[in-house]
């Protein structure tokens, strides 16, 4: 029961970590669509310019980055604390998590389909305007990611506080 507590622990900590990773993803998205904003202020915006790249390819790794831990995140919530929740959770909890980890697939489809628009943006193919458009799209498409995942993240929070707390014997809402 320890390692169940453990897991459970793990994964709770591991929220409060993709909470600030989404935060800083949504960041260099920001820095990115102000460095078109000032160009376009200065009506000096080429697809391609240097500053533009930079801020692209740092989006680029950070959803790397982040794609690499949410494969990891999940595999453990979709192998291990799904087990935990079979053999210590009641049925209502365990079908509950089940309704939560098909999400994961919605997810992670977010996530390649952000990568590939930064590698569009990167490949500098696009004209002035679409290059613009697109990049605004992203950004706003990033923001509504990480709002879903922080959805998503929030309701199995919930999950794992209640498994933990009858784990423990803590009464509910007590934490």
């Amino acid at each position: 029961m320890e390692e169940v507590i453990a897991l459970i622990d793990k994964i709770i900590d591991e929220h409060k970590s993709m909470f600030q990773d989404l935060e800083n993803l949504e960041q260099v998205a920001n820095d990115a669509e102000a460095i078109i904003g000032l160009d376009e202020a200065k009506e000096t915006h080429m697809p391609g310019r240097a500053d533009n790249r930079e801020s692209l390819v740092d989006l680029e790794q950070l959803l790397e980055t982040i794609d690499k831990g949410i494969q990891a995140h999940f595999n453990r919530e979709e192998v291990a604390l799904l087990n935990a929740f079979e053999q210590h959770g009641d049925r209502k909890l365990t079908l509950a998590l089940h309704s939560l980890l098909t999400e994961h697939n919605n997810l992670t489809d977010r996530l390649a389909h952000s990568k590939q628009e930064v590698a569009t943006l990167i490949g500098g193919s696009l004209s002035r305007h679409i290059w613009e458009a697109t990049a605004y799209d992203m950004r706003a498409y990033l923001g509504q990611t990480r709002k879903l995942f922080e959805e998503h993240a929030e309701m199995e929070q919930e999950l794992l506080h209640t498994l933990r707390n009858e784990l423990t014997g803590v009464p509910e809402g007590s934490e």
